[in-house]
């Protein structure tokens, strides 16, 4: 059965640039035993090879903690893996494409913008969707621009698909979006660059519950 990543609340990617030193092993054991359950390997700078022997280690670190594992944009290296899932953008293989490749077995999201982009995501049929960035962020090149509340008030209200919201969501900002309807978040240099990772999850979970309960 496949795993669903956006059934959970932190929706947690790798950034190693901004891991303080730490490599995405280290990063995403801490992540892993403070409750993270859903992980997403992107990394653009590093050799295939590097990325591959890297995620080989997480497939195994993931699995063994019944964690979802989603990789970023590459199919091939998702497949070479067996990885849960892959994420790709407006600008990569098509859903139904990465479907054929794949046989079926993995989850596919779809990083989405615009409400014509949610709606086309479900048309193709995408798994989940990327909704953002909702603030501005700098850990990614060539970022579009930040979508705002309308963009999410849009996708919760009109849009059937499981939906991870993404794009400069910090702890401070989780509770606002958590009570307009996101119930999963996704961040990076909020974790991975926090000096302890595991109070850093928690304080997120605190804010999260805070969100929900208002």
């Amino acid at each position: 059965m496949k795993k669903q990543p956006c059934n959970t609340d932190i929706y947690c990617l790798t950034g190693e640039a901004f891991s303080k030193g730490r490599s995405n092993i280290e990063v995403m054991r801490q992540a892993i035993e403070a409750g993270v359950r859903t992980i997403q390997y992107r990394e653009k700078d590093k050799s295939r090879l590097s990325m591959y022997r890297e995620c080989v280690i997480l497939r195994t670190m993931t699995a063994d903690a019944g964690v979802c594992f989603i990789i970023n944009d590459y199919v091939d290296l998702a497949m070479a893996v067996s990885a849960d899932g892959i994420h790709v953008g407006q600008d990569d293989l098509p859903v139904p494409v990465i479907r054929d490749l794949t046989g079926g077995e993995m989850v596919i999201g779809l990083s989405t913008h615009t409400p014509d982009q949610a709606r086309e995501a479900v048309r193709l049929g995408a798994d989940y969707i990327g909704v953002g960035p909702i603030f501005k962020t700098g850990t990614k090149k060539d970022v579009v621009d930040p979508v705002g509340f309308d963009y999410l008030d849009f996708v919760v209200s009109e849009i059937d698909l499981p939906f991870v919201a993404i794009g400069g969501i910090k702890a401070h900002n989780a509770e606002t979006l958590v009570r307009r309807g996101a119930g999963c978040l996704a961040m990076i240099t909020e974790i991975v660059g926090a000096d302890d990772i595991g109070t850093m999850i928690r304080t997120i979970r605190n804010t999260m519950t805070k969100g929900r309960q208002s």
